[in-house]
């Protein structure tokens, strides 16, 4: 039987020029070209069948398109997402959703591998590679502290320049203390490292009391003066100057201090006028990371304290005693390296904040 002319298909306004383009277009897919010839002929009035013969299409292929034409236009024509076909998404694309935060509706702080790939459709083995390869890390969140004290660059200044070009024929010490080291002992002896095994300890402990160690780091050689008190009061900070002043006699010293209301009693004030040949340099409020015993202290902890046993408050000195006299056997310089004008131009708040005023 022959086909009869069926009714053309009426194209929307200014679609024949880009169907036609679509059949042209050397960097098209096939299966789009294919499509948009489908339409052109079902607009000159072709019939399903003839249509399909010339394109080398089943008469359901040709019935479908054309509806979806009518239904939804040249976007129609697109592939749509089919079952059992993995959707393509590179990393930047993964990226820039990560970077998003998550809908409210969800109730989360930050993405997961699992909820971003259920958001994008795509496999949490998918996300959890492209986080890796651009060094993306959701779940973790790190702090920050600005310095609102007003002589904040007068302060910077004169610390760095202490370090970086100390005076003459003086002495450059960081002054601070550790408060509340716990002497704690655990309730079963540790277990040692083992090829293939951490050292072990039992998560429960008793605690036997606390201990605050004072201590002035010589930045020139990385000795250290120390002492260990019970409590963390004027008092004994004090008493800490006098045997920081004794273990340097006729020397200029130059202490690098924080703002801890024990360092401004008035009783200190006063020894330190008593006393012109120290000189004291105050940190920045909240900013005793620019003292360099605070790194002394971390290695103390890390080496000594951390992982130590302790029957008794006394035990625990003595240890800390321990440590402190093998370090000033193998001392060496602590070195700044950063200047002034380095630290400043990082503390600036515009430059490390999101936040808008």
């Amino acid at each position: 039987m022959a086909n009869h002319a069926a009714v053309p298909l009426v194209l929307r306004e200014g679609d024949r020029d880009e169907l036609i383009r679509m059949t042209r277009a050397s960097s098209g897919r096939a299966g789009l070209a294919l499509r948009a010839r489908i339409v052109l002929l079902a607009a000159d009035g072709l019939s399903n069948t003839a249509i399909g013969e010339r394109v080398g299409a089943t008469r359901p292929t040709v019935i479908g398109w054309r509806a979806r034409y009518v239904e939804q236009g040249i976007d129609g024509l697109a592939d749509e997402p089919r079952a059992g076909r993995p959707r393509v998404i590179d990393h930047a694309q993964i990226v820039a959703a990560t970077l998003e935060p998550p809908p409210r509706k969800l109730g989360v702080t930050h993405w997961s591998s699992r909820l971003l790939g259920d958001r994008l459709g795509i496999s949490n083995g998918t996300i959890a590679k492209a986080w890796r390869a651009c060094g993306i890390q959701p779940w973790r969140c790190e702090t920050f502290k600005f310095s609102t004290d007003p002589e904040l660059v007068a302060k910077v200044t004169d610390v760095v320049g202490l370090y970086l070009a100390p005076p003459e024929n003086a002495v450059v010490l960081c002054v601070d203390e550790k408060s509340q080291i716990q002497a704690l002992d655990r309730t079963a002896p540790m277990l040692p490292l083992r090829p293939g095994l951490a050292a072990r300890r039992t998560h429960d402990y008793k605690r036997h009391g606390t201990t605050t160690l004072f201590a002035a780091l010589e930045i020139a050689t990385g000795q250290v003066t120390a002492a260990c008190k019970p409590r963390r009061r004027h008092q004994e900070f004090l008493t800490f100057l006098k045997q920081v002043a004794r273990a340097y006699p006729d020397r200029q010293l130059h202490l690098v201090m924080d703002n801890y209301a024990a360092h401004k009693r008035v009783e200190v004030k006063d020894w330190l006028a008593a006393n012109p040949r120290i000189q004291v340099h105050f940190t920045p409020t909240s900013a005793s990371w620019l003292n360099l015993v605070e790194v002394w202290f971390a290695i103390i902890e890390r080496q000594a304290i951390h992982r130590g046993t302790y029957t008794s408050v006394r035990d625990l000195n003595q240890k800390i005693r321990a440590f402190i006299t093998g370090w000033n056997d193998r001392a060496h310089p602590f070195t700044w390296t950063k200047t002034a004008d380095e630290i400043l131009a990082k503390a600036n708040r515009q430059n490390t904040s999101n936040t808008a005023h």
